[in-house]
This record gives C-alpha cells, structure tokens and sequence, in this order.
C-alpha cells in the first residue's frame, strides 16, 4: 500500500503558468496519454469531471493528493465490443465490476446485431437504475431484422427495407452512433449484401459507422472481407471489423494475407479498422458453430421439428457432424453455459458424450432440445492472434458482458481482456509496447468511434483515468476457472469520480449514457 499525501504539494511549474484549481492531483506517476507516444513522469489534476492540468503544475487550495510513485496513469480503456445490454439494466451487473478492474471506463453495446432497439428507452433505463461505466450503443440490425421480417431466409421487400431503414434511422436520431451486424446469426446471415448497404447509408446520414462480425471467419474470411470493404465504399462510411481473427486450422497462418488485404483497402481511402480479444479462443452458442444457416430459420422449435422430419433430419444430422468433426471431433468446443444441466459446463463436448456414453452427434441434439448452450471455442493460433495485435488499427475489446461470479464457466476474456493485453503481451511478453496497448485500448477506439473528449489525457477532457500497479495489473482468469477479477487498477476515475479506490470498488455508479450527436 502506498501513503496518501493529503497536502497541497507543490511542484516546478513552467515560468509564468498560473496555479491550477483541483479537487485531486495524482503525483509522480509514469503518464502514458494513449497516442501512442513515449511515456512521460509527471502529474495529472482534476476538477469536477475534467482533467484540468498535466506534466508539472502548480496547484492552490488543498485538492486531495495521491502518491502514484510506481504507478502508471493512462486513459480510461474504451471497449469497442461488448455484449453487456442486458446486464447493464439489471442492478447486480450495471455496476460493471468485471470490467472496471480491468480499468476499463466506457462499454459499447449493441455488437453482433443484437442489443436493444429502443435506442431512447435503453438509454433511460440506465440513468434511471446508474451504471458503472459509460455506455454506448449501437443499432443492431438482426434485432431491427427480426422485428420487421422474424427469422426468414429472403430477402426484404421493398416494404420491409422501409420498414428497417426507419428503424435504423430512429436509433441514430435518439444517440446510437453506428450500425452493427451479426452475419453468422439469425436472422442476419439470411441478409444480401445489398441490403446491409441500405442501412449502413442511414447510419453514415448521422455521421455513424457500420461495425460488423463478418459472415466468415473460417475459410470464407477473404470473401467476407471484400464485402465489409464493398459496404464502405458503396455506403460512404467507415467501418470496422469486430474481434478480427482467422478461426479454424484450415486458416491458420493466414493473418498476414488479412492484414496485407486490409492495408491495401487503408491505402485506396477507405476507412477500415478493427478490434480483437487477446486469446486464441472464441465464444458464441453451440448452434452457431455446428448447425449451418440453412436449418436455423424460424423458432427454436422448426429447428427441431427439421430435425425429426424423416426426409430433412438424415441430411441435417450428416451436416452437424461434419461441423463437429471439424472440430477435432468436439474436443475444441467447450460448454460454457447450460442450465438444464450444469455438470455439463467446464467440460468440452467429446468428454460429455464419453460420459453420458452417447454419441457427438446426441449429445448436441440433446443440447438443442433443452434450448442450446453457450460454448467456448478453441479456433484460433496463439501466432495469429499476435500477428493481429501489433497492426496500430487493431483496437482491444473482450466481446464479454458484465458478469458476477457464478457457478457457469465462460470465457476468462469478459474478467481478464485489458489486463492481459497490458500484463502479459505487453510488459511480460514485449509482443507490444505499453505505448501501443495502451492506445489500442483508449485513443484508437476514441478515434475510430469519433468520441469527443475521452480517450487521452488531455487537458478538458472527461476524467476517465486508470491508475495501475504495471508490477501487478495482470489477468488471473483462466479457462477453467474465469470468474476472477484482475488485480492491478489502484484508482479507476469515471467522470472525475472515484469508482476504485486502493483497488476497491467505492459502489459509486458514475458512467454516463454517451448520445452521439449526429452531424
């Protein structure tokens, strides 16, 4: 533990300068102010929700002083894909504990097409309730799908493009700032190409960006790619590739051509990024990974229904299990979430058919019978994921939620993202500088958002500051055992409050609902 100095200090100021008004100065720290510039030894003053002074200064009153000798001072992290919509309006999980020990101070929701479209209720349910970080949302084009077309394999009508062109138009004008898609699920994968250019144009009539995870990730990912690439130039927008990977062995060591694939496109004009968890794992439901598109239209129970059928249920049965046989025969699928029977989570799918003494091919059907399970999915390279994080248009986001500890067993990523990309590639490993993990986690997702005012430490910006120990601040959430937090933020500000003090949670709720403001 480190001493708090509760005098006023005062430090060499530049000739001239007047003395700064503060509430809080955190002194002697290694400032990195999420540009991607070398770190600096300095101090950092706030006053209200703003950060009012930075390097040496001098301060007048008696503003509260932190000792930070050791510490390390950067920017809030902005995580660009969250799947935290619900758990923000519920009162266990809004205050986003998993995330805000992991310094991380802004949440965008809304990812994979699937959030809220209530853009103006979703917003007021959470200042309503308070949350712990700040939020921002996007429109998701498989629940504005789902509205106007339910889970159909067709093509909109004119009528029906209407329908969610108002719907996406709505969602703008009441502070969303982009549009998403989901292309792998329902009902967004049964969407033509065209129609997603429809709707990424009244996203970018706002001044909003089309964020997307691709229709491929596997051995279609080249075509999924050009695409995203065909919608920002026929849109006339930016748009960004979420949780960028090449998942399967079919692909792996392919994350160079992505890249080149993608410079080139930056080179030509269009403005392309993207994010990407640090683990060579994924996680969605069980019937995205082995159940192809074609048999997912309509309810949980046609699907079933398909499956029963004597003429279709041979055909869809073949299919599954060539899905699953490419996937080492279950072994990289692990279930991660299945009430109707939680002895089964923890474990992966060939050890449950051992176990229950069934067949791959039963148990998944048995899963699906009983409503489906989230599962963890061991796709990716350790070499690829790396290949990915060094590129400085690749943004940090977990693609997690806000969580509590419970008896399921997810991904580590929604409790260890940002401290394993700064404790372990960057300060153990040297994959990246601190600089560069630092900024991939703050100014890179404030650029590519166009967020005003977050993202560095800039004088007049919004207070939202971590402070952490670079000794400590690692990720301790594993596979296994995924429900630990990471240790490491001594103080985390959100708008100037203190939410983590000595590295504990204040139960201080101070995010802010951030409305994009449009053009």
């Amino acid at each position: 533990m480190f001493a708090l100095l509760v005098s006023t200090i005062l430090a060499v100021a530049p000739a001239g300068q007047a003395p700064v008004q503060a509430d809080v100065v955190l002194k002697n720290a290694t400032l990195v102010d999420g540009t991607g510039k070398p770190s600096t030894q300095g101090d950092l003053a706030i006053r209200g929700d703003k950060i009012v002074a930075i390097g040496k200064f001098e301060v007048e009153g008696k503003p509260r002083v932190l000792n930070c000798s050791g510490l390390v001072i950067a920017p809030g992290f902005i995580d660009l894909h969250t799947h935290s919509d619900s758990p923000l309006t519920q009162k266990a999980t809004a205050p986003n504990l998993n995330y805000l020990t992991q310094g991380m101070t802004t949440a965008v929701t809304g990812n994979c097409g699937s959030g809220p479209i209530d853009v103006a209720g979703y917003f007021q349910k959470m200042e309503k309730q308070g949350i712990g970080s700040n939020v921002i949302h996007q429109v998701p084009h498989n629940a504005v799908r789902q509205k106007v077309m339910g889970n159909s394999n067709r093509a909109a009508t004119e009528k029906e493009l209407q329908q969610m062109e108002s719907l996406v138009d709505k969602g703008m004008r009441d502070g969303a700032w982009g549009l998403s898609t989901g292309l792998i699920y329902n009902p967004g994968t049964y969407s033509k190409t065209d129609e997603l250019i429809a709707l990424a144009k009244v996203a970018a009539k706002h001044g909003g960006f089309y964020a997307s995870h691709i229709r491929d990730e596997g051995s279609g990912i080249f075509v999924a790619l050009e695409e995203i690439l065909t919608i920002a130039r026929k849109a006339g927008l930016r748009v960004h590739i979420s949780h960028i990977k090449v998942s399967g062995r079919v692909v792996w060591g392919k994350s160079a051509d992505v890249i080149a694939l993608i410079r080139r496109a930056r080179k030509e004009g269009v403005e392309v990024t993207a994010d990407q968890y640090p683990y060579p794992a994924s996680s969605t439901s069980l019937a995205a990974m082995v159940i192809p598109t074609k048999y997912r239209e309509g309810s949980g129970k046609d699907l079933i229904q398909r499956l029963d059928d004597p003429e279709l249920g041979p055909k869809m049965r073949k299919d599954i299990e060539d899905r699953i046989a490419g996937r080492q025969g279950g072994k990289t699928l692990k279930i991660a979430r299945f009430a109707p029977n939680t002895a089964w989570q923890g474990k992966d799918l060939d050890a449950i058919a051992q176990l229950e003494k069934k067949t791959l091919l039963e148990v998944v059907i048995d899963i699906q019978r009983k409503g489906g399970a989230q599962v963890v999915s061991f796709g990716m390279h350790e070499d690829d994921v790396r290949l990915f994080m060094k590129e400085d248009w690749v943004a940090t986001a977990s693609d997690g939620s806000s969580q509590v500890p419970s008896n399921t067993v997810p991904h580590p990523r929604s409790y260890g993202t940002f401290a394993r990309k700064i404790g372990r590639y960057a300060l153990a490993d040297n994959i990246i500088s601190l600089e560069q993990a630092i900024r991939s986690a703050s100014g890179l997702p404030a650029d590519i958002l166009k967020l005003p005012q977050r993202g560095y430490l800039k004088t007049g910006h919004f207070a939202d500051i971590v402070v952490f120990d670079p000794k400590a601040f690692k990720d301790i959430a594993t596979y296994d055992q995924p429900h630990q937090y990471s240790p490491g933020v001594r103080f985390l500000f959100v708008n100037g409050r203190l939410a983590i003090e000595d590295g504990r949670f204040t139960g201080v709720l101070a995010g802010r609902v951030l409305r994009h403001e449009g053009k």
